[in-house]
């Protein structure tokens, strides 16, 4: 009974590990059979075995094999920076070479805007395989799609590189009583998902802050001026509350999620 029991519980952990970082299941199997070849017995040998594999792995094997596939890890900068580190503990920071140029180029532009504000990003593509689906996203799934975390500032209209949750996801730019609701509209239709970013927080911080039309808009923009953009997402209330009307911003569906709390992008 027991062994049945061990059996069932692995292959939980390896399907969890490979939703959320698609090479985390296949690690871990590899580390249970290391660890059944180091003679020595101690305390919490298969967690440490699997641990250090999976960092050896992610840190220095992954970034050199994800170039076969077409795919590169997304250099942090100065300018660029994950909003948070799960992201790149979990390999959901891969892109193709044209994306990562993307990002070069968007920050880039940022500087001579003379903005503070950094490019902070969220989600965006496994290492390896198109098609491969990067849950709970519909589309991450050829190196072609990114998210970026809204921008806030402070009470006296500072823009802030801190973000309102500490995924980056889930805490929403509502839509003003005279704005259309479409995340209202969408729930009312039966899209029963569309809000559920709001689970996804993981904790919500920073509190003072608020969201920045200015600084949003300002990032927004410097995305435009890629022209190999292909779509831009965000939700239709604060497209036209920041005044964009350029038409690769469009609305992404009531069967997708809502988009006032992230920018989704993609390239042609």
């Amino acid at each position: 009974m027991r062994k049945s029991i061990t059996y069932i519980l692995r292959i939980l952990l390896f399907v969890i590990l490979t939703i959320l970082t698609q090479v985390g299941g296949v690690i871990y199997l590899l580390s249970l059979l290391l660890a059944d070849r180091i003679k020595y017995s101690f305390k919490l040998k298969n967690i440490i075995t699997f641990v250090a594999l999976y960092t050896i792995t992610t840190l220095l094997i992954i970034p050199s094999l994800a170039p076969i596939f077409g795919r590169v890890k997304i250099q942090n900068t100065e300018s660029i920076k994950p909003t948070n580190y799960w992201t790149v503990i979990l390999n959901r920071n891969y892109v193709v070479p044209e994306l990562s140029e993307f990002l070069k180029s968007v920050a880039d532009d940022l500087k001579t805007s003379e903005s503070s504000q950094e490019l902070r990003y969220l989600d965006a593509n496994f290492p390896f395989i198109n098609k491969f689906p990067l849950l709970p996203h519909l589309s991450h799934n050829d190196g072609k799609k990114i998210d970026f975390s809204l921008v806030y500032e402070s009470k006296n209209g500072e823009i802030s590189n801190l973000k309102k949750s500490r995924s980056g996801y889930g805490i929403f730019a509502e839509p003003r009583s005279t704005e259309f609701n479409q995340s209202d509209y969408c729930l009312k239709n039966g899209y029963f998902q569309y809000d559920y970013p709001k689970y996804l927080t993981l904790g919500e911080i920073n509190d003072s802050l608020v969201f920045s039309e200015r600084g949003t808009r300002q990032l927004i923009t410097s995305i435009l001026k890629q022209k190999n953009l292909g779509k831009l997402f965000i939700e239709p209330h604060l497209k036209t509350r920041m005044k964009l009307t350029d038409r690769r911003i469009r609305f992404h569906g009531c069967g997708a999620v809502r988009h006032d709390d992230h920018i989704h992008m993609q390239l042609k």
